[in-house]
């Protein structure tokens, strides 16, 4: 057993083996979660004083500081934060915005600003291994948990341990997905006497019995109750309920927590208040504390008083808690008179200081009744908090804001405020109580509107798009005459909603609604063409209105913005226009990383994937979509989730790969996925069970799944399943299906796999005439070799069955050539067993080794990188990884690539 901490032996070795994998080069982060008094921080202080030579930045989360953006990150990076200026660029600016130390701009991307941290660990790093960390995080303000968190997520290669501890019960969430996580329970029976009899020898066995029972393992409890006994503030639960309050003070939550204001009742009334500014305070502002203490009469003395008591330590220039649950005990007993008196004092203190945002606060918190200026001061806060990019303390300070204001008009313009920024940040039920109050008081159509488009914006997370058009819509009409541009706004998106709900009927009634309102709207009027075509039954009707309203969609301004470029991409892709999909998304990536703009990259991925995807870029779409998936994970994007899914499967289900076809749609089991998902899962594993040869399983797959008009194009899948089960209508109603819409798109690679599909329905000889101007025509497109070769097999098929051996070579060897190019391994064999069977007895020169096929996507997308002559911090910042991690990355591929230096990456054969 450690003397240190008793019962704590597993639990170290973890800390001890993530610290020696960080002096070994290797990086971790780990989550330590525990009730209050558990021993977390004993534990965080123990890899503290095991670091030895590491580079130590630690940070305790503050609650008073939870609505502050970015206080608790730049309190942790204050003393290395002349490194900051040394970053990319982007990455600088993003950070000293943060801090605000930057003139106000436009609000930092929130993922960038956590990648600006990975860099600057990472940089330190270089020097020395670092450990951070980062106690009571659960009172960590939200934006600097989630750079936190994001940063941790990243590490790899760069020496760097980040270690969190939460509380469980009784406290914030403190959600963090990817990281592994350590529980510390209760001390058994025989650890936790052991523990007692240390600090409690001198007691009677009873008494040490009846403390035991009260502890329960609490490690702090056993280490108090004893001196509370002493006291005569231990509890006597046999005489009484165990939650009877003790000298006036409301019960708490704990056992812990009633000795701990026990304790304080015992005070004197002046070490009382020094304690309680103290908690209403929260950080370790130690001359703010003794000077707002000083007003009310507290004293030096009273300092000597509470930290005899143990209740409050000071050490490295800072005031704090001996243990969180004091602050809780002090605040929580406190009276509100007392609490209103010490809130006053800090404010009248912090008044002469440049920290306006806590002084706000304490103004607002020693308010009783409507106080406008108070409230304008803390629309202020908000102001500066949305500069900074925290959304969740742009909400908080408004609600405050909202709720101190006199004038009824003021009221709903900042509780509005309040809860768009609370729906942003993605606080679902917080947003939903803001807009519920709201919605009583607001009367005036821009208000109501915005409202809607709140409640709209939660439907829409909820998954329920019928709500969303019914708010939209509802709203839309009354606002127009004051903001015709809100009012297309929200029109645009009921047509977003309406085609994500597969209704037609809404999408046309947006469309008429922005006409008869005479709202301006180009774009909305070529969305809504684009989506009825996706939804029309028969693609005559409705796909020359979405081709021509493409074009003018693609012509108008405002599409420059990676978002809007990205959806544009993914039109085209709808409407087969591969090419400039890829163009289009291709520029969304650029001007995405170079403004560092993470929370867009996965829709900006997904098209691009996509894209790479249907060219036949494997093995780029397979690294694109792996590296959008994880960021579209971190933040939480299930759509851009689906879409990357979609695509990793489409690529493993060519290559034949059963078992990782499954596992990537299994991993989207319980998401929140859009309706047409299904029918894209089933277009993936029926394009496994067609490579197999199941043709049966993939008919039955697509007989439903193909009539989903986003899934166009898996039509000529299902004309050769059917057409080889047998089942020769459902080939010939998807065959004339496919070609009205390859007609309209006009693209040659469409109109090449149409004449494909013909000739496998064609009865007699004429199929041959069909095989070979399909032919020519992919010769021309020359952009896509799976249906290319695909083309090829079918044909080499057809002229062997019409034994016409010698002609089915030709096609047959070039099938083999480009399905054995492509990695598309049961393709390949079915075209090679059809080479066999016409008589073909050389040997199929087969290509060399693939020397990019042990790649691993991050790999490859790093190799790349390098051969194009970008320096480990540019690659960094483009792919969000930490340099060092790019140079790991890149010291696992070099042999894998047989080449030795980065100069030798020119060599390879690399995809741009």
């Amino acid at each position: 057993m450690n003397e240190w901490l008793p019962g704590r032996d597993t639990e170290l070795a973890e800390v001890e083996r993530l610290l020696a994998g960080a002096r070994a080069g290797r990086s971790a982060a780990l989550v330590v979660r525990g009730e209050a008094g558990i021993g977390k921080s004993a534990l965080l202080d123990r890899a503290r004083s095991a670091a030895g030579d590491m580079v130590v930045l630690a940070r305790v989360g503050i609650e008073t500081e939870s609505q502050l953006p970015y206080a608790a990150l730049h309190l942790l990076l204050k003393d290395v934060v002349g490194g900051v200026d040394e970053l990319p660029p982007v990455q600088t600016a993003a950070l000293r915005s943060a801090f605000g130390l930057a003139a106000p701009g436009p609000a930092p991307d929130r993922f960038l600003v956590g990648l600006a941290v990975l860099t600057l660990l990472a940089e330190l790093a270089a020097e020395r291994p670092v450990l951070v960390v980062l106690d009571d995080a659960h009172w960590f303000d939200h934006a600097s948990a989630e750079a936190l968190l994001f940063a941790a997520r990243r590490l790899d290669a760069e020496s760097v341990v980040m270690l969190f501890a939460a509380r469980t019960g009784h406290a914030p969430a403190f959600p963090a997905p990817g990281l592994a996580e350590l529980a510390l329970s209760r001390l058994d029976d025989d650890t936790a006497r052991q523990v007692l009899d240390a600090g409690a020898a001198d007691l009677p066995k009873h008494v040490k019995e009846l403390l035991l029972r009260e502890a329960a393992g609490n490690p702090l409890a056993l280490r108090e109750l004893p001196a509370a006994h002493r006291s005569d503030r231990a509890p006597v639960f046999p005489l009484g309920p165990p939650d009877a309050g003790r000298g006036g003070t409301a019960p708490t939550h704990s056992a812990v927590e009633r000795e701990f204001a026990a304790r304080i009742a015992a005070l004197p009334e002046t070490a009382r208040t020094l304690l309680l500014v103290a908690a209403a305070d929260g950080t370790c502002d130690t001359a703010v504390v003794f000077a707002a203490a000083a007003r009310l009469g507290a004293g030096p003395q009273d300092m000597e008083t509470v930290e005899r008591e143990r209740l409050i330590v000071f050490g490295d220039g800072c005031l704090g808690f001996a243990h969180p649950l004091v602050r809780t005990a002090s605040y929580g007993s406190a009276t509100f008179v007392a609490k209103q008196a010490a809130h006053r004092a800090l404010a009248d203190v912090l008044d002469a200081l440049p920290e306006m945002d806590r002084r706000n606060w304490h103004r607002a918190a020693a308010s009783i009744g409507p106080d406008e200026e108070v409230a304008l001061a803390l629309e202020e806060s908000a102001v500066r908090a949305h500069e900074r990019g925290s959304h969740e303390a742009v909400a908080a300070a408004y609600e405050r804001a909202g709720a101190l204001s006199p004038d009824g008009a003021s009221k709903v313009r900042r509780l509005v405020l309040a809860a768009e920024a609370a729906a942003v940040a993605g606080h679902s039920d917080w947003a939903e109580t803001i807009a519920s109050c709201v919605t009583l008081h607001a009367t005036d159509p821009v208000s109501r509107a915005r409202l809607a488009m709140v409640r709209a914006c939660l439907a829409d997370q909820a998954g329920r798009p019928e709500d969303t058009h019914r708010l939209l819509l509802d709203a839309a009409e009354p606002v127009a005459a004051a903001d015709p541009e809100l009012a297309a706004e929200m029109l645009l998106w009921v047509v977003e909603a309406g085609w994500a709900a597969r209704d037609r009927t809404v999408v046309e009634r947006a469309a008429a609604t922005a006409v008869a309102l005479r709202l301006p709207g180009p774009p909305l009027r070529a969305h809504a063409a684009l989506a009825i075509a996706q939804l029309e039954d028969d693609p005559d009707a409705a796909l020359p209105d979405a081709v021509a309203a493409l074009a003018e969609l693609a012509g108008c301004s405002g599409a420059g913005s990676p978002r809007a470029t990205a959806s544009l991409a993914l039109w085209h892709l709808l409407l087969g226009a591969d090419t400039v999909a890829h163009q289009l998304a291709t520029a969304a990536e650029r001007e995405s990383r170079a403004a560092g703009t993470l929370g867009v990259l996965p829709r900006v991925l997904a098209a691009l994937a996509t894209a790479r995807w249907h060219l036949g870029r494997w093995p780029d779409a397979a690294a694109t979509a792996s590296e959008g998936l994880r960021i579209a994970r971190d933040t939480g994007q299930d759509q851009s989730i689906g879409e990357l899914s979609v695509v990793l499967a489409h690529v493993a289900a060519a290559e034949g790969d059963e078992v990782r076809t499954a596992a990537v749609l299994a991993d989207l089991d319980g998401r929140r996925l859009p309706p047409e998902f299904g029918a894209n899962a089933a277009s993936a594993r029926s394009l496994l069970d067609l490579g197999l040869g199941r043709f049966e399983a993939a008919a039955d797959r697509l007989a439903g799944a193909a009539t989903c008009p986003r899934l166009r194009r898996s039509l000529p899948d299902l004309v050769e399943a059917a057409i080889r089960s047998g089942r020769r209508a459902e080939a010939l109603d998807a065959t004339e299906r496919f070609e009205r819409w390859a007609g309209h798109t006009g693209e040659t690679w469409a109109r090449a796999v149409a004449l494909r599909c013909r000739a496998l329905v064609h009865p007699g000889d004429g199929a041959a005439a069909l095989f070979a101007e399909a032919a020519a025509l992919h010769r021309a497109d020359g952009e896509h070799p799976f249906e290319q070769a695909r083309t090829d097999l079918l044909h080499g098929e057809w002229l062997r069955r019409a034994r016409r051996r010698s002609e089915a070579r030709g096609p047959l060897r070039a099938a083999v050539e480009a399905f054995e190019g492509l990695g598309a391994r049961p393709w390949a064999d079915r075209a090679r067993a059809e080479l066999r069977a016409t008589g073909e007895t050389r040997t199929v020169a087969r290509p060399g080794p693939d020397v990019l096929a042990d790649l691993t996507p991050q790999e490859m997308q790093v190799v790349r990188l390098a051969a194009a002559g970008l320096s480990n911090r540019d690659i960094g910042a483009q792919l969000f990884l930490s340099p060092r991690t790019v140079g790991y990355h890149l010291y696992k591929a070099f042999p894998k690539l047989g080449v030795a230096s980065r100069a030798q990456l020119v060599r390879l054969d690399l995809p741009a």
